[in-house]
């Protein structure tokens, strides 16, 4: 979710690199950096917080006259979000910055520190630098030395690095991250990780595809993949701004849908081991006496915990209660102080959230946040934190937030189990192996969105929707419904398949649409009873399944994972779509729909 972006030429860097982080705001971030080399001379400046914080370090700067100048914004991930976690980072005579993640940086770290490589920050990208100065001690030329790194490096990047060692070259890679070269008619060259800093100042841009690297200096742009040169291919740049924000994407909406995948990867970064889970900043200690979790949450949120509810009491064996946070803070609840008060939000400052927050620590209670934000209201007031590293996000209707959040309270469930010693090694590898695959089950098949969008304009009519499931499939009806609700206006409401003999049937017939969540793995033949009930009376049934299903009016087939969760994530994506599609068809504005905020800070 970092911003990236780069320059080789004469003009004044420091108002070139500020002016392109400032196009890419819009993406989050917590700390901002840059470093420019000038006549052999880096130079270096960071800041915590908004870009004016570093504009105003800089304020005395000035780098005019030929030089390379590369600038980074962050959004806290691996460490916080400190000055000396902010990039670039430094080597001894180097500077670079990456977007994405070394999976390998703990093996590369002790190797490092073995050859008496002293480490500044906690991050991830580190490595690279010092690696990369590592090969040149060895004596292998600079490119030679970068091509060496980034063929030793695991994961996803987007990478800049400038060293002394060659004082006019940008050395730059790119893996499962987006990043762009372009170059001027001044022989200018320019990077980014997406279109909107190079509109304006670049006249053409090559897109980098996966495992490209390459060097580039004054008017020339030197690209490789698998050791080959390979001819630059340049495309024309969109001219709006809002749309190079877009990336491609019709709606911020669909952008962050897509982004699930490698914000998940983001979440679980440093947190998975092969036999155990790592929660940064929290000392095991922190758990002990604890008997129950209480969680309370808004909105989306609140159906990540009723999620993480079947997850406690399933895996961690303790017992779990949710609370919506609105209705909690009037009713004189009854708090013991052998109770874990967990709060999720997506912004940190959900106003309801925030109060019951602050009646747990009043009544005592250790108090964890799931939250997005750090250095939010609820991340200062929790006595611990784990962030869910979704970046930021720009569509009302939330999509990636709910995603890292059931993710984060996944990982806690795990944690919490082997604690309490409710796990055997072979039930905790199994789950830790189905939590790694996760980014895998988030993964958009275009072929199916496609589906999606032509079956969607069978249902922009009737007089409602019922969306069920049973189990963890019910807290995703709940919220399959609401991202219908919020971006679509249709009425659509979420129900446990076995309640429909409760009452909701007497609403079946035919312009009734039922979305029906009909996992493999769970309560599969109980599910389709239910849903036989539906259709029996008539109801127009969309079956979402792995398993054909003969009687559904429209049937979307899943990949049929073999585990639950998994299952789960996949049917999310397929939910958001729909709701998207929908929308999209009946006119509505996806990203910003009517009587509605991002976040929520009054009653």
């Amino acid at each position: 979710m970092c911003g990236i972006v780069g320059y080789i030429g004469e003009k004044e860097k420091k108002e070139i690199i500020l002016n392109g982080l400032k196009e890419l705001e819009y993406r989050g971030y917590d700390s901002a950096g840059i470093a420019i080399l000038k006549d052999e001379n880096i130079e270096y400046f960071k800041a915590v917080g908004k870009l004016e914080n570093l504009k105003n370090k800089m304020k005395d700067f000035e780098s005019d006259g030929f030089g390379l100048a590369i600038g980074h914004t962050r959004w806290a991930t691996h460490g916080k979000p400190t000055e000396i976690n902010a990039h670039p980072h430094l080597g001894e005579f180097s500077f670079v910055i990456h977007n994405g993640i070394i999976e390998n940086y703990q093996e590369i770290k002790k190797e490092l520190q073995e050859d008496g490589v002293s480490f500044l920050s906690q991050t991830d990208s580190e490595v690279i630098v010092h690696l990369f100065e590592k090969n040149i001690a060895e004596g292998l030329e600079p490119f030679e030395a970068f091509k060496k790194t980034i063929n030793s490096l695991k994961g996803a990047y987007a990478i800049l690095l400038i060293t002394k060692a060659s004082p006019d070259i940008i050395y730059f890679a790119k893996n499962l991250v987006p990043l762009i070269v372009g170059q001027n008619d001044k022989g200018e060259v320019y990077f980014a990780s997406s279109d909107a800093p190079l509109i304006g100042v670049a006249n053409e841009v090559i897109y980098l595809k996966d495992k490209n690297y390459g060097y580039a200096k004054k008017g020339e742009i030197n690209l490789f993949e698998e050791g080959k040169r390979v001819k630059n291919e340049f495309k024309k740049l969109s001219i709006s701004k809002l749309s190079a924000q877009k990336e491609g994407y019709r709606f911020f909406m669909e952008k962050e849908i897509y982004e699930q995948s490698a914000v998940a990867s983001e979440t679980l970064m440093g947190r998975v081991e092969e036999s155990d889970i790592v929660l940064e900043d929290i000392d095991e200690t922190f758990f002990e006496n604890i008997s129950e979790i209480k969680i309370c949450a808004c909105g989306t949120s609140y159906h990540a915990a009723l999620t993480s509810s079947y997850l406690f009491e399933r895996i961690s064996k303790i017992k779990c209660s949710v609370e919506i946070a609105s209705e909690f803070r009037y009713k004189e609840p009854l708090l013991t102080k052998d109770t874990l008060f967990v709060v999720i939000s997506q912004s940190g400052e959900t106003a309801d959230t925030l109060q019951a927050l602050k009646m747990a620590k009043s009544a005592g209670l250790k108090t964890l946040a799931v939250c997005n934000v750090d250095n939010s209201s609820i991340v200062r007031i929790s006595d611990k934190t784990l962030l869910t590293r979704a970046g930021i996000e720009k569509g009302v209707a939330s999509t990636k937030a709910f995603t890292t959040q059931v993710i984060v309270l996944w990982l806690l469930a795990l944690k919490l189990s082997k604690l309490r010693g409710n796990i055997d090694s072979s039930k905790l590898a199994n789950e830790i192996e189905a939590i790694k695959k996760s980014p895998n089950a988030l993964k958009v098949d275009e072929n199916l969105h496609e589906k999606i969008r032509r079956l969607s304009k069978r249902y922009l009519h009737g007089h409602g929707f019922f969306f069920i499931g049973r189990d963890i499939f019910f807290p995703l009806a709940l919220e399959g419904a609401l991202k219908l609700k919020e971006i679509s206006y249709l009425h659509a409401e979420g129900y446990p398949a076995g309640e429909m003999k409760h009452g909701p049937i007497a609403l079946a017939d035919s312009e009734l649409f039922t979305v029906a969540l009909m996992p493999k793995t769970l309560l599969y033949d109980k599910t389709k009873s239910n849903v036989e009930e539906l259709s029996a009376r008539d109801a127009t049934i969309l079956a979402i399944s792995p398993k054909e299903f003969d009687i559904a009016d429209d049937f979307i087939k899943t990949r049929g994972y073999t585990h639950p969760m998994l299952e789960f994530f996949e049917m999310s994506i397929i939910l958001q779509l729909l709701a998207l599609e929908i929308s999209v068809r009946l006119g509505n504005d996806v990203d910003m729909p009517r009587n509605l905020a991002k976040s929520v800070t009054v009653e």
